[in-house]
């Protein structure tokens, strides 16, 4: 189904504060608060809100040290390359892991809460891996922008 503007603003709102409630929503999308519901729900199952969640300070949690790990395989058969995934997302300092085109093979982004435990996360789980030929990391020294809203416009 093709979304209009009022599911945009919907969607816009909601990536931007999820504690609003419907009759928060409705106002400010100027529906009432039955087909703002309808709305929600539809734009849930058809899978265009894919979750809820709660975006922590990771600096109050202790998690003071963000790493970009740029990895490459020895092979490149798809066996290989399934292991590789299979293992890396279950690993919980990593919290994306994306497949690239370049230099690498894959970009994951690490958290942790210092050297010393990023240093174990490589020795004692990453290197874990077969099939890894190099790790290059790059750590996170500021960030301009951090955001998980996705830009959308009708």
């Amino acid at each position: 189904m093709v979304i209009d503007k009022i599911d945009v603003s919907l969607l816009n709102l909601l990536q931007s504060n999820t504690k609003l409630n419907t009759k928060e929503l409705a106002q400010k999308v100027g529906l009432s608060v039955t087909p703002t519901y309808e709305r929600i729900k539809r734009l849930e199952k058809e899978g265009y809100i894919k979750q809820y969640v709660a975006i922590l300070d990771r600096k109050l949690i202790d998690k003071n040290l963000m790493v970009i790990s740029f990895v490459s395989l020895i092979l490149h058969s798809n066996d290989m390359q399934i292991e590789f995934e299979k293992s890396v997302i279950e690993y919980p300092e990593v919290i994306e892991c994306f497949h690239v085109t370049g230099n690498y093979d894959y970009q994951l982004k690490v958290i942790v809460s210092d050297m010393e435990e990023y240093q174990a996360f490589i020795k004692n789980k990453l290197s874990s891996i077969n099939n890894i030929a190099n790790v290059q990391s790059s750590f996170v020294m500021s960030s301009l922008k951090d955001t998980t809203a996705i830009p959308i416009i009708v």
